[in-house]
């Protein structure tokens, strides 16, 4: 259990699924009262036909409303899950050490909260749905089963009966009649080649004018095409099963299904008695839920006898339960909507800056950060890519001079406060915009990458021991290179492959957990070690495949040189 929601924690989609999960408690309920308020206008109107079509018309509102709520809660281009986004990720360490503030503690429980709650609730939504699936596909086994097994052909006469009726209410293709073992009332399967099912005596038993009526009404369900229907009910109490106004909308819609049926036979047998009558022998309750056969015993007998003698039955209605339920519901949905909609934290900037051109030229950057201040020797690419956390690869556009001149940049927080990665990522994005006017765009191209694989040998990786910290570090000497590296994922691994063949690399080898990571290779001329390719096989039991993918990359539009300081 904790395995796949740790699992789901790292999907980008799963965020979206939990929210569209949450924000539907509340669009739930604002969709059922405006049926209620809709319904209630047409209770006084006998036409059974317009609330059917209301019904449809909000549980497709039902189904919809997810969907666009998904849909709405996608990322914008520029921040989807590429294998180089140029997002600057925030850890949890990183996330802990922000909090500075009341509103950013919230900020940071939000986050948490999602990263927590959100993959358990996707877990249970879809064990849900896998057990309701489970129970819609056995009713349609069943469904098929009742075309194949334990039938007969029903008389001929009764065949022509059933063919007279058909024609008489506008149904141009052949429906079979069938005598069932199987059935307890006459019942309709299947949408294209759709038949009619009797119980066994149910010809011989009933009066003739009685049989005609249950034909009608079996008739009738074809005409409407109610079995594609049902099934596309079926689909939406599947997916949205644990909201109750799903199954109270769908609970209205068999019943006036029905009760457009019934007027149907009506109109046919032109006697409302005689049809009370005929329903009144049928038994009632057999059918299940979600099975996609349409019987004539569907619904309540009783309601569909009293609606046609004009003596409605009126049944106790659970206000108090439905109050209670609708104000749980509302609760959670208004409670999932604001830890939502939590206001992100301000912006952080740097408190004072200073910013000069030095001569330096392009060929060297480096910075130093104790937490509070930030001295660095950078080109204006170089700032570019440390603040949107972006690789060389990924950077376009601009003139020469931003990986030409270099500035000296001296830069505090003034508050004394320790920042994190991802809050100094911040201050030089802000910095940018301020001092150098960046104006940029995100666009994915199609980029020659490499996949990190496993070797034939398989892989040759020492799990992570001891204490120390995820990092990595490297060291060249004359065409001589040596890395370690501690608690790497292979995405961390990726990472470092890609700063150094300035190329993507993407993770393909499935290979989970942390390990700690030596290898030494030589390029050019040395031959005293291998090159990276062949170090890679021999030393860690990996490889590298080149193949092509989708890589963001950050273009610049505009930048201007920053004003001295």
């Amino acid at each position: 259990m904790m395995n796949a929601i740790r699992l789901l924690s790292d999907q980008p989609w799963v965020e979206r699924l939990g929210w569209t999960l949450v924000n539907f408690l509340w669009q739930g309920i604002v969709i059922a009262a405006v049926y209620a308020a809709a319904r209630r206008t047409l209770r006084e109107s006998r036409s059974a036909q317009a609330r059917y079509l209301l019904a449809c018309a909000a549980l497709v509102v039902l189904l919809a409303a997810p969907m666009v709520t998904f849909r709405i809660l996608a990322p914008p281009r520029s921040e989807a899950s590429y294998p180089y986004s140029g997002r600057v990720p925030v850890t949890s360490s990183a996330a802990v050490a922000v909090r500075t503030s009341a509103h950013e503690t919230m900020v940071v429980a939000a986050h948490v909260w999602e990263d927590e709650v959100m993959p358990s609730i996707v877990l249970l939504w879809f064990a849900g749905t896998l057990v309701f699936w489970i129970r819609l596909a056995g009713g349609w086994l069943a469904a098929a089963r009742m075309r194949q097994a334990f039938i007969r052909p029903a008389p001929a006469e009764w065949q022509q009966t059933l063919d007279r009726i058909r024609e008489r209410i506008g149904i141009s293709r052949s429906v079979q009649l069938l005598v069932s073992a199987l059935v307890q009332a006459p019942t309709v399967v299947g949408g294209l080649r759709p038949i009619v099912l009797m119980p066994v005596g149910a010809l011989a038993g009933l009066p003739a004018e009685h049989v005609e009526m249950l034909f009608a009404h079996e008739l009738a369900h074809i005409r409407r095409h109610d079995y594609l229907v049902n099934i596309f009910q079926s689909v939406a109490e599947t997916l949205l099963f644990y909201h109750p106004a799903v199954w109270w909308i769908s609970g209205h819609l068999r019943t006036e299904r029905e009760a457009c049926c019934d007027d149907v036979a009506v109109a046919v047998g032109g006697d409302a008695l005689t049809y009370a009558c005929a329903l009144a022998g049928l038994v009632s309750g057999s059918q299940a839920l979600m099975s996609p056969a349409l019987a004539a015993n569907g619904g309540s007998l009783p309601e569909r006898i009293g609606r046609l003698l004009n003596q409605p039955v009126r049944k106790p209605y659970p206000r108090s339960g439905a109050a209670v339920a609708a104000t749980i519901l509302l609760a959670l949905g208004t409670w999932g909507l604001l830890a939502q909609t939590q206001p992100q934290p301000a912006k952080h900037e740097f408190e004072a800056v200073s910013i000069k051109p030095n001569n330096l030229g392009g060929g060297t950057s480096n910075s130093n950060s104790d937490g509070t201040r930030l001295n660095a020797s950078m080109t204006t690419k170089s700032i570019i890519e440390m603040a949107f956390g972006i690789k060389q690869f990924q950077l376009t556009g601009g003139p020469a001079w931003l990986g030409e001149i270099n500035y000296t940049i001296a830069a505090s927080n003034g508050s004394g406060e320790r920042w994190t990665n991802s809050v100094l990522a911040e201050c030089l994005q802000s910095l940018l915009t301020d001092r150098f006017h960046l104006v940029y765009h995100r666009e994915t191209k199609e980029f020659p990458v490499y996949e990190l694989l496993t070797a034939k040998s398989g892989p040759k990786l020492k799990p992570h021991t001891g204490t120390q910290g995820q990092g990595t570090s490297a060291h060249s000497n004359d065409g001589i290179h040596n890395m370690t590296g501690s608690d790497l994922t292979m995405a961390n691994f990726s990472d470092f492959l890609a700063g150094h063949l300035d190329t993507p690399v993407i993770d393909r080898s499935g290979i989970q957990g942390r390990y700690d990571v030596k290898l030494d290779w030589s390029s050019g001329d040395n031959s005293t070690f291998p090159s990276l390719f062949s170090a890679l096989q021999e030393q860690l039991g990996l490889r590298l495949e080149s193949t092509k993918g989708p890589v963001e990359m950050l273009v610049v539009d505009s930048v201007d040189k920053p004003s001295e300081n």
